[in-house]
């Protein structure tokens, strides 16, 4: 196999700038990258990839931290999201490195190894607060990220978001034009933005039909759901339809709705978020909405490869459009 110093010598040019070359760097002419490049592809160099990093002061990694609170770490739509993200990165010739870390005091602590240790060159953020201690740490240190919502910590950072509140206003205000005039909003823990977004935009769909809305808070998973939807449908003016934070959220209130012997949709709809896999395949299959999780892992990508680079983070900003997904958990209130 040729060496850098074989390489070198048969195009005639110091190793330096045959190295040089291979990195990419701007001071190398185009024409002469673009003959080093061929050369070594046609002589079957593989380049010293801890020698490269180590040149670079590199680590050509990006990290996400998962945190391993209950509904959160074994998401369905990570692995979708983990998918489309590691695609995108390897095409720059990053690697994707994925930690678990229990929240709080120990999460932030994660983030402090990776960034003070120098264990990556960018960390993508998921499952935003309102008050995010990750986000403002990462803001005073000045370090590359990423993260998929927003916050209301100040500062300008990168980020990728659903539009929950248009989402959800829009999904009320289907319900209403189905006929339903007490739906109810289980809505996910208020610390995370987007169940602030989502919540939002529900009462702005009731208070523009002269609704008073109808509120509850669940663990933003199956066993919260069906504990909200229980204490909401025994109520004797109960709600004729659900609108849910989550998907996992709305399958809790689907098993909840059974036990107490209604019928889906005739007696209560349910509307969830995120369109995982099995919302298709409930019964009756889920009506819900989905921010398109392999476009969305793209996005975030290139993004953190901007911010790596040196782009502006005011410039890397996308609040993208939800889209609603209608099956058939959702009908007309019954009479």
């Amino acid at each position: 196999m040729a060496t850098l110093k074989d390489l070198a010598s048969s195009l005639g040019l110091s190793i330096t700038t045959v190295s040089r070359a291979l990195d990419g760097y701007s001071d190398v002419a185009e024409s002469t990258r673009s003959r080093v490049k061929a050369a070594a592809e046609a002589a079957g160099y593989r380049p010293n990839a801890a020698a490269r990093r180590l040149r670079k002061g590199s680590t050509e990694m990006v990290t996400m931290v998962l945190p391993t609170e209950p509904g959160q770490f074994n998401e369905p739509l990570y692995i979708e999201l983990l998918a489309a993200l590691g695609k995108r990165l390897a095409r720059d010739g990053y690697d994707l490195t994925l930690l678990a870390a229990p929240p709080g005091t120990e999460e932030l602590k994660t983030y402090r190894r990776l960034v003070e240790g120098r264990r990556t060159d960018g960390l993508i953020v998921v499952r935003t607060r309102r008050d995010d201690a990750r986000i403002r740490w990462l803001l005073e240190q000045d370090f590359p990220f990423v993260t998929m919502g927003r916050t209301d910590v100040p500062g300008a950072f990168p980020f990728v978001d659903g539009d929950g509140a248009a989402a959800f206003r829009e999904a009320c205000e289907r319900l209403l034009g189905l006929g339903h005039r007490r739906v109810a909003l289980i809505g996910a823990p208020s610390a995370f933005t987007f169940a602030g977004l989502r919540r939002d935009g529900y009462r702005a769909a009731m208070a523009a039909a002269g609704l008073p809305p109808i509120e509850c808070e669940a663990a933003a998973d199956e066993e919260g759901g069906c504990e909200a939807a229980l204490d909401l449908l025994a109520r004797p003016d109960r709600p004729t339809a659900l609108l849910c934070a989550t998907d996992r959220i709305a399958y809790g209130a689907l098993r909840a709705a059974r036990r107490l012997g209604l019928e889906i949709p005739a007696d209560v709809s349910v509307v969830g978020h995120d369109n995982l896999p099995a919302s298709a395949f409930t019964d009756p299959p889920l009506t819900t909405m989905e921010l398109p999780i392999a476009e969305t892992g793209e996005l975030l990508a290139e993004m953190l490869l901007a911010r790596i680079a040196g782009t502006d983070p005011h410039v890397l900003q996308s609040i993208r459009p939800v889209r609603f997904v209608d099956r058939a958990s959702t009908a007309p209130p019954r009479g």
